[in-house]
C-alpha cells in the first residue's frame, strides 16, 4: 500500500497551458481540504511509484459560489468537489494550501451569515530520506 500521495493541483485557465496552485504531498488520503480553489481545476496525485490514483480535468466549482475551503474525494479513478463550511467531522483532515503546504484542521468557526471565519491549522514537518530531499 502507498505510503506517499503526490498532488498535483493546477489552474487549466492560467496563461497559456494552465498555472501551477499547489504540488502537495500526503499520507494517502481519501478526502482532503483545500484552500481557496481556483474556479476551474486539474487534480492528478499519484503514489510514490508514481502510480496514477486519480486524475479529473477542468473540475468546475459545483455551485459557482464562494466558500473558503473544499472537500476534494477520490471517487474511483476521478474526484468529487464540494465546497463547503467545515464543521468538526472535518477536523484531522490535512489542508492543502496554494504553494504546496499541508497542515491538519484543528478547529473552525464561521458566522451565521458566512462573513467572518477563523480556523487553525497545524503544520508538522520532518525530513524524508525517500524523497532525495537535500
Amino acid at each position: 500500500m502507498s505510503k506517499l500521495y503526490f498532488w498535483e493541483l493546477r489552474n487549466p485557465d492560467g496563461a497559456m497551458m494552465g498555472t501551477e496552485f499547489s504540488h502537495a504531498l500526503t499520507d494517502p488520503f481519501e478526502v482532503v481540504l483545500a484552500h481557496a480553489l481556483p474556479k476551474s481545476l486539474d487534480i492528478t496525485v499519484r503514489d510514490e511509484q508514481d502510480n496514477l490514483i486519480a486524475r479529473a480535468k477542468s473540475l468546475q466549482d459545483p455551485d459557482n459560489g464562494y466558500t473558503p475551503m473544499s472537500r476534494l474525494t477520490i471517487a474511483g479513478d476521478s474526484f468529487v468537489r464540494q465546497n463547503i463550511w467545515p464543521t468538526e467531522k472535518d477536523y484531522g483532515l490535512p489542508v492543502i494550501l496554494a504553494g504546496g503546504e499541508v497542515g491538519i484542521l484543528q478547529k473552525w468557526w464561521n458566522s451565521s451569515d458566512h462573513i467572518q471565519w477563523r480556523w487553525s491549522v497545524e503544520f508538522y514537518n520532518h525530513k524524508d530520506e525517500r524523497l532525495h530531499l537535500h
